[in-house]
Order: structure tokens, then sequence, then C-alpha cells
């Protein structure tokens, strides 16, 4: 992701895939109040996004913010097939949710998630679960695909 330039970060893109429109934004306003000027694309459930990543309108590297419950194809569903599809496996992938589910979150981590966050956690530290994302991004090398 573009970070200021202070130092010489990789441009990182961030797709958030979430149906609801007041989340999305919420996300996208605490990127800015962190100054963060990356490039942010939006799908509103799983079908949307794959769409997007595999006709490469998201470039490479990319993080995935990810909600569970969503229409057509939901969070795990998008999981199930992000991880057979061998140019999309390396995605790493946060999940954002309102899913309290002992469930989803077990099968989220199967599907190799790099974290698992609860909505109602982040209406009282938004901005430090955006900043964790950023500093993971900062810290570590993603992979960056040939398509």
């Amino acid at each position: 992701m573009q970070i200021l330039q202070k130092q010489n970060y990789r441009e990182v893109s961030l797709l958030i895939v979430d149906d609801d429109d007041i989340d999305a934004i919420a996300l996208e306003r605490a990127l800015r109040k962190l100054r963060l000027l990356n490039t942010v694309f939006r799908a509103r459930d799983g079908r949307e996004a794959l769409e997007l990543l595999r006709s490469g309108t998201v470039p490479s590297p990319y993080i995935i913010l990810l909600d569970l419950n969503m229409p057509r194809m939901n969070g795990l569903e998008f999981l199930e097939v992000l991880r057979t599809d061998p140019l999309l496996t390396h995605a790493v992938v946060f999940v954002l949710t309102t899913s309290k589910s002992d469930e989803d979150l077990v099968a989220a981590y199967r599907k190799h998630v790099a974290g698992y966050v609860f909505k109602q956690h982040m209406d009282r530290d938004f901005l430090e679960v955006m900043g964790l994302i950023e500093h993971y991004w900062r810290l570590v090398e993603l992979p960056v695909t040939k398509e």
C-alpha cells in the first residue's frame, strides 16, 4: 500500500469485501484518518470479489478485508474458492465480521486467514485495528503475482 512515502514501502492494494455500506465507509474513513493513501477497492459479496481479483482490477500485492455474512457468496464460501485457486491462494485475508460463532472462527482459520476481528470490537478500537493491518503490510513481504 502506498504510505506517504516516508520509507520505500511497496504499494499494496486493499480490497474490502462487505455488503454493508456503513461498515465499508467506516473502513475507508479509518484509512484516511491514518493518512494511508492505498488504493481501495470494494466488492459487495464473494462473487464480485473473485471477479475483481481474477480480472486483475485489484493489482497485486493486496490485502483483503472480508465480511462473512453476505448475499450470493458469503465469506467462508469465498475463502473456499480463494484457497483452491492457484492464482489467488496466496491472498492475505483479515476477517472483519459480526459473527461470534466458534464454527465460523475455526472455519476461517482453517482457510489460513491472517486474523479474525469482531466488528463490535472495532467500534471501540477501530483505528487500532486499521493500524494493526497497516503495520502488517509495512513489515511483511507480500507476494506479487504475474497474471
